[in-house]
C-alpha cells in the first residue's frame, strides 16, 4: 500500500493569527473560537456533539475489540503496588516513587525529569533511576517508561524467553532503524515475533473514554487501512449577512471567513500529516515494528515549516488497533532541525537574566517560553540538562541566591 501526498500550499499571512488553533487540542478549539465570536458580531459558533473514544470506535468498525476499561484508575492501580509490593521497601523509595508517580501521563509514560525529582528529595539522582527501574517489574507493562521504545524494553525483560532471543530482540529494539542487520540471525523471526506483540501504549486500557480524543483513526480491517479524521467535534461556524459597504462589517466577515478558512486548514493538515504516518509506518499498522520518523523528514515531504508539523501533532492522538498513541511518539522527539541547542542554551540565559528576582521562573516555565517561541515540543528534562550544562542554579537556588545579593 502506497500513500503519497504532495502539497504545495503555504500557511497565508492572514491565516498566521490562527496558528494556535493547528495545535490546540480538540477540547480547546471551541473555546478558542468562542473567544473569536465575542469580538465579531457576525460570528456564530455552536459545539457540535462530542466525539469519545467509544462512539467514534463503534461509528467505523465492529472489527476492532471493545476498550477493556479498567474500573481503578491507572494511579489508584500503581499507588496500590507501591504500598504493597517488595519493590519499594522502605518509606524514601516509596516517597521517590510517587515523585514518579506525579510525573506519569495517562497514557503510563514517564514526562518527568529524574534530576528534578533528585534536587526536590535532595538525593542522588542514581537513586531516583533505580526506582524507576522498579517500575519495569509494575502492571500495566511498561509504566513508567520515557518513550516507546523504552516501554518495548520494559516489557520484553518481564518475557520468559530464552536469553539468545531476548538478547536480539533487545538489540533489535535500541536499533529499530536497522533491523535489516539481522536478518541472517537464527533467531530473528522469534524476536520479531515477540517484538509485534509488545504494546506502545503501556496504560491503553485505563484510558476512560472522557480523557482522550483521538483525532485521528487508523484501523487494519481486513488486511485494508482505513483512515478518519475525527472532524465531527469541530465547532459548526455560521457567517451571519451584513452590509458589505461597511468597513467594520466588512472586516469583521473577513475575519470569521479567516477562521473557518483556519480550522479547514487543521483539518487538512492533519489528513496529510496520517497519511504520509500510515505510509512510512504501514508495517507497524498490520502488527510489524515501529520505525523512527524525523519532523524534519516530514516537513520536506508535505513541504511545511517543520514547526508546522510541531503544531499539527502536539496535544494529539491516533486510535489503531494497537492502541492510542501520541501523534508525538511517532517521532524521534529532539531539538526542531532548525534550532541548535546553542541557541536555546543562549535563550535560557537571556530568560534568566532578565526574570524577575522574587519569583525566578522554573524550569517548566522556561519550558514552555521556549517551546512558544519556537514553536518546539521540548519536554523539561531537556532545558533542565541545558540549564545545569550552562552551570545555572535551581529557580530555588537562584531565589536565595538573589536575596543573599541584595
Amino acid at each position: 500500500m502506497k500513500l503519497k501526498a504532495k502539497v504545495t500550499n503555504k500557511l497565508s499571512a492572514k491565516l498566521m493569527q490562527f496558528l494556535p488553533i493547528l495545535k490546540a487540542s480538540v477540547d480547546e478549539l471551541v473555546e478558542i473560537a468562542k473567544e473569536i465570536e465575542k469580538n465579531n458580531p457576525f460570528l456564530e459558533v455552536r459545539n457540535k456533539k462530542f466525539v469519545t473514544i467509544s462512539n467514534l470506535k463503534n461509528a467505523i468498525t465492529d472489527e476492532i475489540e471493545a476498550l477493556s476499561i479498567s474500573q481503578k484508575t491507572l494511579y489508584e492501580d500503581l499507588i496500590e503496588q507501591i504500598e504493597t509490593s517488595n519493590l519499594f521497601p522502605t518509606q524514601k523509595s516509596k516517597k521517590i516513587a510517587y515523585e514518579i508517580l506525579n510525573d506519569i501521563s495517562i497514557e503510563g509514560f514517564f514526562e518527568g525529569d529524574e534530576e528534578e525529582i533528585a534536587k526536590r528529595l535532595d538525593i542522588d539522582i542514581e537513586k531516583v533511576k533505580k526506582v524507576r527501574e522498579r517500575f519495569v517489574y509494575l502492571n500495566p507493562p511498561g509504566v513508567g517508561a520515557k518513550d516507546i521504545k523504552e516501554c518495548m524494553l520494559f516489557q520484553l525483560y518481564n518475557l520468559d524467553i530464552k536469553k539468545e532471543v531476548f538478547n536480539l530482540a533487545k538489540n533489535m529494539i535500541e536499533d529499530l532503524k536497522n533491523l535489516h542487520k539481522y536478518n541472517d540471525s537464527k533467531y530473528f523471526n522469534e524476536a520479531v515475533k515477540i517484538i509485534k506483540n509488545l504494546k506502545v501504549t503501556p496504560a491503553f486500557e485505563y484510558i476512560k473514554n472522557d480523557e482522550i480524543i483521538p483525532e485521528i483513526s487508523v484501523l487494519n480491517i481486513n488486511g485494508e487501512l482505513q483512515i478518519k479524521l475525527n472532524d465531527e467535534y469541530y465547532p459548526e461556524i455560521n457567517i451571519k449577512e451584513c452590509d458589505l459597504s461597511d468597513e467594520f462589517c466588512k472586516r469583521k466577515i473577513k475575519e470569521a471567513k479567516s477562521l473557518v478558512d483556519a480550522l479547514e486548514l487543521r483539518k487538512s493538515t492533519l489528513k496529510k500529516i496520517a497519511l504520509m504516518i500510515v505510509e512510512f509506518q504501514y508495517e507497524f499498522f498490520i502488527g510489524g515494528v515501529i520505525r523512527p520518523m524525523r519532523i524534519k523528514d516530514l516537513a520536506q515531504e508535505l513541504e511545511y515549516a517543520p514547526s508546522t508539523i510541531s503544531r499539527a501533532i502536539s496535544n494529539k492522538y491516533l486510535l489503531c488497533n494497537r492502541g492510542i498513541i501520541p501523534l508525538k511518539s511517532f517521532f524521534s522527539i529532539a531539538l526542531d532541525e532548525e534550532i541548535s541547542s546553542n541557541q536555546i542554551k543562549e535563550e535560557i540565559k537571556n530568560i534568566i537574566k532578565n526574570e524577575d528576582k522574587n519569583r525566578p521562573l522554573s524550569d517548566d516555565k522556561i519550558t514552555e517560553i521556549i517551546n512558544k517561541k519556537y514553536n518546539l515540543n521540548l519536554v523539561r528534562r531537556t532545558i533542565s540538562k541545558y540549564r545545569d550544562a550552562l552551570g545555572i542554579p535551581t529557580s530555588r537556588e537562584r531565589k536565595k541566591l538573589y536575596k543573599v545579593g541584595r
